[in-house]
């Protein structure tokens, strides 16, 4: 009989766009790379590429459309009402550009990346493109990517993974969003598994 620490993580993944963070972890998870399966997506926004991809491979999609909710505690009550009866182990929030209050019962059960070397250029308002342009424009000659566990102050939480990259004085934001995309797609299963062995110590 395969013990509670043996079974698949159970991973929720929440979406605002493209959901190329997801894909990735989707695949790592298809090549035996990762113990885990992803039971339920949740996109923040109708238009997000990602739920069509996600429906591609045969994932459950929900749409919690943050526009509908007159606030915060609304919206993210209404995350953890679809996230709670599939026994999620783990939220991934993937590209997932909306606050999100935590509940006690998922403490320390919540991961974020970041594209950027946390405490640097993180907060409200530092997100995607953002953060890139932002490193660009200070001259930064490195920066890369944190996957933390999250608290309910953006961007703060305990550290999982860091992994850096050199910015090159020719570098447009694109070029350093790229490469630090590069570095993401491995930060983030790196952080899962190190969630994974947590669990079975």
């Amino acid at each position: 009989m395969t013990s509670r620490t043996d079974a698949p993580l159970r991973m929720a993944m929440l979406i605002s766009g493209g959901g190329r963070t997801m894909l990735n972890i989707a695949d790592r998870i298809d090549a035996g790379k990762l113990n885990a399966t992803i039971e339920l997506v949740i996109a923040s926004r109708p238009d997000a590429a990602g739920i069509e991809r996600a429906k591609q491979r045969g994932l459950h999609v929900e749409l919690v459309a943050r526009k509908q909710f007159a606030d915060v505690q609304a919206f993210s009550d209404a995350i953890w009402s679809l996230v709670r009866p599939h026994h999620i182990d783990l939220v991934c929030l993937a590209g997932f550009l909306s606050l999100l209050r935590i509940p006690d019962d998922f403490a320390g059960r919540v991961m974020n990346i970041h594209p950027a070397l946390l405490p640097q250029y993180g907060g409200k308002g530092m997100y995607g493109h953002h953060v890139h342009e932002a490193v660009v424009a200070n001259h930064e000659t490195e920066t890369g990517c944190t996957v933390h566990l999250c608290d309910n102050i953006y961007d703060h939480g305990p550290v999982l993974v860091q992994r850096r990259c050199p910015v090159l004085p020719t570098d447009t934001p694109d070029d350093v969003a790229a490469r630090v995309f590069e570095q993401e797609c491995l930060a983030y299963p790196e952080a899962i598994q190190k969630f994974i062995d947590r669990r079975r110590s």
